[in-house]
């Protein structure tokens, strides 16, 4: 007899250290460095708990919203991406997840965006995307980013999304490398 799952709530368990790490971060998050090294550092605090080589954070104009890392391994949900996390928190706090409704929010990511994460920032009311690793780096250590269109860039750009790449490249891509040296599992590959 197999037991069927109560499927009306799906949940992700958000590790506590996530919050507290952002709440404590210093330098101030008062330009777009610092703002970064914080999602960095995000990003290596969860490859150092098991989990995923990737952080997000929200901001509200100067105010952080929200942060998010990687959660596929702990969760099983491919779709727990960090941006996918950060920007759920982030609607959750505004209680408004359309796009008209939602006021103009910067994303930080610790690494270009995946194809879906590309997907739903035209949705979340982001308007800005500033990114550390770009995709190469990804790729390089054999995450599978998807098809997202050669010119993703210009695609957001033309939407009203001004995108920023390679703020702290060499620290966000040094994560994804550290990651595959303390042997993280490479999700999301297609099968042969």
């Amino acid at each position: 007899m197999s037991v069927i799952p109560d499927l009306r709530a799906l949940r992700i368990e958000l590790p506590p250290w996530i919050d507290e790490l952002a709440a404590s971060f210093s330098p101030a998050l008062v330009d777009d460095e610092a703002r970064m090294a914080l999602t960095v550092r995000l990003s290596e605090e969860n490859v150092s708990r098991g989990g995923g080589p990737f952080a997000g954070a929200v901001f509200l104009e100067e105010r952080l919203l929200a942060v998010g890392v990687n959660l596929v391994l702990q969760s099983g949900f491919s779709i727990a991406h960090a941006e996918i996390i950060a920007l759920m928190r982030a609607q959750a706090m505004l209680g408004s997840s359309a796009l008209l409704s939602t006021p103009p929010l910067t994303l930080f990511a610790s690494t270009e965006p995946c194809c879906q994460c590309f997907g739903a920032l035209i949705w979340a009311g982001v308007r800005r995307l500033v990114c550390g690793a770009s995709t190469a780096d990804a790729q390089a250590v054999g995450f599978d980013e998807g098809p997202k269109p050669d010119s993703w860039v210009s695609v957001l750009e033309r939407r009203g999304i001004a995108v920023q790449q390679g703020l702290l490249r060499a620290e966000a891509a040094s994560v994804l490398r550290r990651y595959v040296e303390r042997g993280g599992v490479i999700y999301g590959k297609p099968s042969a």
